[in-house]
């Protein structure tokens, strides 16, 4: 494929402009290290919902979205759409209590809800682990779709591509910092929206496919076309329905997707100008990536099952990319392949938009950790603040390195989503209960993470070379989540607990309320601690929790809508847009009752 001038044009003036952006604002971010990595805590809920959503678009998700409608049709999506339940548990519940805590980064949380060396070492080799590690793969997975987009739409090889890419992103991320990654989202989400949008109407009228009504109607694919799973294959209603509704999305932490928030998720609504903004952001984010998006690239999948049938079509239109990387997800880029130009420049820039979002966040969200909760709290305590800034300048580059290093070891996307989520399982339920459980302590924390380190790497490693008969993945997953679980419970019961002083400051400052802390404040009445106010309150979680409902309703309501329309469904079409509307009337009504501020 040859991009003609006017395809050019488009990438260079996408490119000019986020440079520019990082340009105009990187004398304001390099000023300390909050502005680096928090905006000065004064960005708005909008700014901040679209970066969101745009660092969740990478140029690997609509990958990983072919490869799961290739394998398991449509429904195979409930694998991610189950996430829904974290991120609506995230809106209601945690977003208000991330932004009152007032830290710079999740990582920091450690130190104000858990006490002595235990927390100090958690914070420190968690920042690493996460930081390095867990970012590290996340980047890889991206430059792993840009590998195969430059292959299959642009004929370079993995190594140019990641190079460029690796220049190219690092350059204005270390210039315009989280403010200036917030602006660059705003422009990559329009233009990777737009991009993915026209594509697959062009995709979908390709004579192959011969419109809307003959891809639906095709006998290829009729059969995947079903929001839902075939409830008569039970193998494939317990892998992609039962167990991410009823197990992953409480038990898993998964970068975007984490139980109670954290991550780049944390990062943005920490950066919010107040709760109110918090809330907002995450409600819009979660509103947009589930009921908005997935739907082009839905059905550019369906329609690479007619051009592309199989593995070997697919090998055979394009010879020239090694075997190794051709599995489903390559068929994504494939169709792209077949745009007119003009539109081919305007969704090569989208691509190189998704990319460019996911990748400079995880560069200043992972550089984050390493200079405030590592450098800063351990190596240099009095470092200045531009010490600070230029120390996370140079982590982005030693990140990005890394990054790019495992890309070129990896083969398709949904492999490291199967082993992330893995090496994440179990861990969930904790991250979720140590906001409204005093008990829970460093020591836990620590355990579910060596546990559900060792169970992963047994599954992913050890468990194949014993010549032992296969684990499906759903199973890994449920034995995962299992033995971590009772792992870390164990612990935290019989573990040494928090200081009583750590946890009082912790109470008073989150102010999460709850039976979990009773005994706290119990505790600290009897030795003269005025707590009187706190005894008395009303606990606000049951009615989020049925904020949670409705808000569920109404965004898989909007999700089913928007595919019965697409599909012709008239009488689902009107049915769901009904719930969907009635749901965020009375959302919003009861929304204004939380305390929120």
């Amino acid at each position: 494929m040859v991009l003609q001038l006017v395809d050019w044009i488009s990438v260079i003036a996408f490119f000019i402009v986020s440079l520019l952006i990082g340009v105009i604002v990187a004398k304001k971010a390099g000023s300390n290290s909050a502005e680096f990595f928090a905006s000065g805590r004064s960005m708005p809920w909008w700014l901040l919902g679209v970066s969101m959503v745009a660092t969740t678009f990478s140029a690997d998700t609509p990958n990983l979205v072919t490869d799961m409608v290739r394998q398991h049709g449509v429904a195979g999506n409930w694998m991610w759409w189950a996430f829904l339940l974290t991120g609506m548990v995230t809106v209601f519940i945690y977003a208000k209590l991330w932004r009152r805590s007032g830290v710079l980064t999740d990582i920091e949380f450690y130190e104000l809800r858990y006490s002595g060396k235990p927390a100090a070492f958690l914070r420190g080799f968690r920042a690493l682990y996460l930081g390095l590690f867990f970012n590290i793969m996340i980047m890889a997975t991206v430059m792993l779709a840009a590998i195969k987009i430059g292959g299959v739409m642009l004929n370079i090889s993995p190594f140019k591509t990641v190079f460029i890419t690796s220049i190219i992103v690092v350059t204005y991320s270390m210039l315009g910092g989280l403010r200036g990654v917030l602006l660059t989202d705003f422009l990559q989400f329009i233009i990777a929206m737009t991009g993915s949008i026209l594509a697959a109407i062009v995709v979908v009228n390709l004579p192959q496919v011969g419109g809307l009504h003959n891809l639906l109607s095709n006998p290829n694919i009729k059969h995947n076309l079903s929001i839902l799973p075939d409830f008569s294959n039970t193998s494939l209603v317990v892998t992609v329905f039962i167990i991410p509704l009823a197990v992953q999305w409480w038990s898993v932490w998964y970068p975007g997707a984490e139980p109670g928030g954290g991550g780049y998720i944390a990062q943005r609504m920490l950066a919010a100008k107040n709760e109110k903004h918090a809330v907002g952001a995450t409600l819009f984010f979660n509103l947009a990536h589930y009921a908005l998006r997935p739907w082009p690239w839905i059905f550019v999948a369906l329609a690479s099952m007619v051009v592309f049938p199989d593995l070997a079509s697919l090998q055979s239109a394009f010879p020239n990319i090694s075997s190794g990387i051709v599995k489903n997800d390559l068929a994504y880029p494939a169709m792209l392949t077949y745009l007119p130009a003009g539109l081919l420049g305007l969704v090569v820039a989208s691509l190189i938009a998704a990319v460019m979002s996911t990748i400079s966040t995880h560069l200043n969200w992972g550089a984050s950790y390493i200079v405030n909760d590592f450098y800063k709290r351990f190596v240099r305590k009095d470092s200045s603040e531009k010490e600070q800034v230029l120390v996370g300048r140079l982590s982005i580059v030693a990140l990005m390195i890394l990054a790019a290093l495992i890309a070129l070891l990896l083969s398709n996307a949904l492999q490291a989503f199967h082993i992330l989520l893995q090496i994440g399982a179990g861990t969930g339920l904790l991250f979720l209960l140590r906001w409204f459980w005093w008990r829970i302590n460093a020591a836990s924390e620590i355990a579910a993470m060596v546990v559900s380190f060792i169970v992963a790497v047994y599954f992913e490693i050890i468990h194949p070379k014993l010549g032992l008969p296969p684990i499906a993945p759903w199973e890994r997953l449920v034995l995962g989540v299992a033995i971590t679980t009772i792992g870390w419970i164990t612990v935290a019961v019989i573990s040494k607990p928090t200081e009583e002083s750590t946890l009082l400051r912790f109470y008073r400052k989150i102010n999460p309320g709850g039976p979990g802390w009773k005994r706290v404040l119990e505790t600290a009445r009897e030795k003269g601690e005025n707590v009187e106010e706190y005894l008395s309150q009303k606990w606000d979680v049951p009615a989020e929790i049925l904020c949670v409902f409705l808000g569920l309703v109404m965004i898989y309501s909007m999700l089913f809508a928007t595919g019965f329309w697409l599909y012709n469904n008239i009488s689902g079409g009107i049915i769901t847009t009904i719930l969907s509307v009635l749901s965020a009337g009375i959302l919003i009504k009861l929304w204004g009752r939380l305390k929120i501020f």
